[in-house]
């Protein structure tokens, strides 16, 4: 008996799974928005890291998306200008880490009652629009920014 129609079917499935396969996703940090009308504390700075970091956790156990690590551009995401205002740096960044999507957060600062968590899709081909998320918080405390991420992971991202 000959194995090749096993084999034919198994490279059919295999390739099958390939082209379901997750989006590479750079999940770049927060940064905030310099129209902010309130400035950021340095809380509100040491919050950054954790909230980023939860926004690729739950992204990343989502299946949404497969996040790749971004610490092999870390230096030039950090020498460029804001990401949000820098022309495209971030689909270049993300191309050169072989994501298929960028993904960029914005924290703008109101005052220190009311705050927005805005999170931004780009797929780097150029051939979707960019996607664009916001949630309102209230209270500047980390309780607030945690949950304002996980409300827009639950609540708008993973219903696109």
């Amino acid at each position: 008996m000959s194995l090749r129609p096993f084999a034919c079917a198994a490279a059919v499935l295999l390739g099958a799974g390939a082209a379901d396969a997750a989006p590479k996703a750079a999940v770049f940090d927060f940064q905030f928005a310099d129209l902010a009308a309130q400035p950021p504390t340095q809380a509100d700075m040491a919050r950054l890291p954790r909230v980023s970091a939860e926004l690729r956790k739950l992204l990343g156990e989502s299946g949404l998306y497969e996040i790749v690590p971004i610490e092999p551009v870390a230096a030039e995401v950090e020498a460029s200008a804001p990401l949000r205002a820098c022309g495209g740096c971030a689909a270049t960044f993300a191309q050169k880490l072989g994501a298929d999507v960028a993904i960029t957060g914005e924290i703008q600062k109101v005052s220190n009652l009311i705050l927005n968590l805005n999170v931004y899709i780009l797929d780097v081909d150029g051939k979707t629009p960019e996607r664009a998320y916001s949630v309102d918080m209230r209270g500047d405390t980390d309780e607030s920014f945690d949950r304002a991420v996980r409300y827009i992971v639950r609540h708008n991202i993973l219903k696109q």
